[in-house]
């Protein structure tokens, strides 16, 4: 994802992303911007995967379900359709 500033700056912001994701978030979570929890100093203390983990034993309805597939057929009428030809509107009789 490449995105151009208003003064035509172009800022990939993958690699942004990437740079910064084991840099603290700012707040009082105590988390890194990728969302794993850490301790003193910014080290890791549980790796976000095992957080999301945790949160969905402990929450049975929060866990995402696949939504029921539904299969549609659709037929499409075969038959030729005639066209009419363009007729010239633009010439105009004038009765006087």
């Amino acid at each position: 994802m490449t995105y151009r500033t208003m003064q035509g700056k172009e800022i990939d912001m993958d690699q942004f992303i990437r740079k910064n994701e084991l840099t603290p978030a700012v707040g009082n979570m105590r988390v890194n911007a990728r969302g794993d929890q850490i301790g003193s100093g910014g080290k890791i203390i549980k790796p976000r995967e095992s957080v999301i983990a945790e949160y969905y034993e402990t929450n049975p309805k929060a866990a995402v379900q696949a939504a029921p597939t539904v299969e549609v057929t659709v037929e499409v009428d075969a038959a030729p359709v005639e066209q009419k030809p363009a007729t010239d509107k633009s010439k105009k009789t004038q009765a006087e």
